[in-house]
This record gives structure tokens, C-alpha cells and sequence, in this order.
């Protein structure tokens, strides 16, 4: 009997997990506030445990914990938002003058650079023999004793007609020499242009977003609510998922439970300090140089370091950008500075802030993030790390269950 309700039990709690999973996934757009609640309950949790330790109760705990918390990031943004506002609109205004500059001082010498070390071949004109630009019909040079020499360009046909010739392009001629200047000018002109008309998109979208404040207004303080409900109730949810296993299974299940928060608390509480440690020390660095918008690019390095691998790699790509504007020594220093700081990142902070605990391989970050990025875009990136951080925990501890059961047998 009592192997045959340890079975019924076990279907149970089966299909009962599979249904809640599947409810889940199909509400999977009405998540967003629960996430982020559960995500917030998570990194404030340790700060309401320090107050409480104070003889203060839980709820006037919470309530001290938001409103500090509330009050840095708003005195924070009440400092700095006007300034990146500033800069934002700066960028934007100077998109079209930063592509004139590529064009007219980047590409000659990157071009020059490549023609050098022979990457590209010299496709520029003899002086003595000039030819015709491939953009032109044809091109009327100064001859001996006065006469004028016409050169046809390429890509042009000369068709006779009655009463003499017609010269006109020719849409099927495909040039065939290699223009590393124009190549590198029409890929930077574009790549401006881009950039330009997604600042546009931008202010569409920030737009938007004033005629939906209410709605933010309101999922807000829902998450907040749910949030402070997790905190308060954080002994009772544990006792609740313990309830689920066998008496006997107890102290596995803290087990569990702790190397989870281990590796939990590395990857999300470890990784936002990071994120902030690489903001403050990007704006310091940044500022130093003298780089343009440097708090715009400090704050997207900040933003971004919450993805791993890619966000770093992202995030440098805008500053060295903006560097190059003002000279090749300016964007080396940023290069060199942005390298040091992910090698203490890697080899300091990284060691140091998430532990031996929450460490894992970079083959599965970079998989998890693939994942995620794939099936549920942004936030799936954003969620990917710590949901593979789970996943690690729980195999670790079956497999370590299962070499002490075998243990004894050897």
C-alpha cells in the first residue's frame, strides 16, 4: 500500500509540475511583472534579512529597503538623466557631420593602410595617362598642339545612329576592379544612415511610451507588490517546495536548495556589482580621454555587461566607434582600457564577487544564450544564464546523490 501511494503521489506532483509548466508558457506575455518581481525578490532578500536583524519587522523592512533603494535610483537618475538626454540628442544631431569625417578622413587612410601591407591593390590612376572615373561617361583631357583627347569610361556603349554616334551607359557592365575607398564608403555611409534612422526609431519608441505611462505606472507597482509578497513570505515558500519531497528526502532537498542559491546568487546578484563596477570604472576611463558622450557610452557598457560574452563584446563596439572620431590614439586608449577592464573582470571580479559556485563553462553560457535569444528574444537572453544556472545545480546535486548512494556498494 504504501509503495502504491508513493506512486500515485509521485504522478501527482508529475502532472501537476507539467500543467503548471504548460500554463506558464501559454501566459508566457503576461509573465513579464511575476519575472521581475521573482528577480527583485531575489537581490533585495539579503538587504531585508540585514535590516530585520535590526529588532525590525518584516514589512517595515521591506518598506525601508524600497524606499532606499528607490531613493539612490531615482537621486541617481535625477543627476544623470538630463545629462545622457543631452548627449543623446547630440549624437543624433552629429550622425551626419561623424559620416562626412569617415568618409573623408577614416576611409583614406584605412585604404591607404590596406594598399600598404597589400590587402587591397593600387587601383589609383597613373598622373601621366589619367583614366576616366567609373562613374563617368567620358572624361575630355588636354591634348598635344591644342587638341582635346576624350576618354569613353567604363561601363559606356557607343551606338551609331544616323548622322553620327551616341554615347550612352551600359546597365549590364559590371566594374571588375577592386575600390577598397568606395567599398569602405558605401559600408560606412550605410552603416551611419542606419544608425540614424534607428535614432529616429528611438524617439518613436520613447514617444509610445509617454502615451502607455499609465500602463507602466500600473505593472510597476504590481511588481513591487509581488515582489515584497515573495520577501515576506520567502520562509513559508520554502517550507512549501521542502513539503513536496519525502520525510526522508529532507535534507537533500536543503541541500538542493542551498547549492542553487549558491550558484543563483553568483550569476544574478554577482553580475549586476559587476555590471555597476564596469559602468563606474568605463565612465572614469572614458572620461579621461575626453570622450565624446562618454556618459551615453558608460551607461550602454553598464547595460549591456548584463548579458555575458556578448554583451561585452557589444558594448565596446559604440565607444571605439565614437573614438575613431577623434583620433587613432584616443581610440586605442579606449580599446586598451575596455581590454583591462574585462581582464578584471575575468581574473578578479568574476572569482571574487560570484565564487568557485556559480561557474559555467563558457560552452554552456554561450548555448543557453543562443537558446533563449532564439525561442524568447530579449529577455530570453536576459533569463538564459540563470535558468542554465539552475539547471547546473540540479544536475550537480543528482549526480552527487547518486556517487554517495553508490558509495557503500564499492
Amino acid at each position: 500500500m504504501k509503495t502504491t501511494a508513493h506512486t500515485k503521489r509521485t504522478v501527482f506532483l508529475a502532472v501537476t509540475g507539467a500543467i503548471f509548466v504548460a500554463v506558464v508558457v501559454a501566459a508566457r506575455e503576461v509573465m513579464l511583472p511575476f519575472i521581475l518581481a521573482i528577480v527583485i525578490a531575489y537581490v533585495l532578500t539579503p538587504l531585508v534579512v540585514a535590516v530585520q536583524r535590526r529588532n525590525v519587522s518584516a514589512g517595515l523592512a521591506v518598506l525601508v529597503v524600497y524606499a532606499s533603494v528607490l531613493g539612490v535610483l531615482g537621486g541617481f537618475a535625477a543627476a544623470v538623466a538630463p545629462r545622457i538626454a543631452l548627449e543623446f540628442r547630440s549624437l543624433r544631431h552629429e550622425l551626419p557631420d561623424l559620416a562626412v569625417e569617415a568618409r573623408e578622413r577614416w576611409v583614406p587612410a584605412i585604404t591607404a593602410e590596406m594598399r600598404a601591407v597589400g590587402i587591397a591593390p593600387d587601383t589609383r590612376p597613373a598622373l601621366e595617362a589619367p583614366r576616366p572615373s567609373p562613374t563617368s561617361a567620358f572624361v575630355a583631357r588636354p591634348g598635344p598642339e591644342g587638341s582635346i583627347a576624350i576618354d569613353v569610361g567604363q561601363g559606356v556603349n557607343v551606338v551609331a545612329i544616323q548622322g553620327g554616334w551616341r554615347v550612352e551607359r551600359n546597365p549590364d557592365k559590371k566594374e571588375t576592379e577592386f575600390d577598397a575607398n568606395r567599398l569602405i564608403s558605401d559600408a560606412i555611409g550605410r552603416t551611419f544612415a542606419y544608425a540614424e534612422a534607428n535614432s529616429l526609431e528611438v524617439a518613436i519608441a520613447v514617444r509610445d511610451f509617454v502615451g502607455m505611462v499609465s500602463r507602466g505606472v500600473f505593472i510597476f507597482f504590481i511588481t513591487l507588490m509581488l515582489a515584497a509578497y515573495l520577501i515576506l513570505t520567502r520562509d513559508r515558500i520554502h517550507a512549501f517546495f521542502r513539503s513536496l519531497v519525502e520525510p526522508d528526502g529532507g535534507p537533500g532537498f536543503d541541500d538542493l536548495w542551498e547549492r542553487t542559491d549558491r550558484g543563483l546568487s553568483g550569476v544574478v546578484r554577482g553580475q549586476l556589482i559587476i555590471c555597476g563596477i564596469n559602468g563606474l570604472l568605463s565612465a572614469i576611463g572614458f572620461a579621461i580621454v575626453g570622450l565624446k558622450y562618454w556618459p551615453v557610452m558608460a551607461l550602454v557598457s553598464a547595460i549591456f555587461s548584463l548579458v555575458p560574452i556578448f554583451g561585452s563584446i557589444a558594448s565596446a563596439v559604440p565607444a571605439i566607434a565614437v573614438a575613431l572620431t577623434q583620433g587613432l590614439g584616443t581610440a586605442a586608449f579606449v580599446l586598451v582600457w575596455i581590454l583591462g577592464i574585462h581582464q578584471l573582470e575575468a581574473n578578479v571580479l568574476n572569482p571574487k564577487i560570484m565564487g568557485d559556485a556559480a561557474k559555467i563553462h563558457p560552452v554552456l553560457v554561450i548555448f543557453s544564450l543562443l537558446v533563449g535569444e532564439h525561442f524568447f528574444h530579449v529577455p530570453g537572453a536576459l533569463l538564459a544564464v540563470p535558468c542554465m544556472s539552475i539547471a547546473q545545480s540540479v544536475f550537480l546535486h543528482i549526480e552527487a546523490s547518486m556517487r554517495a548512494a553508490a558509495a557503500p556498494e564499492s
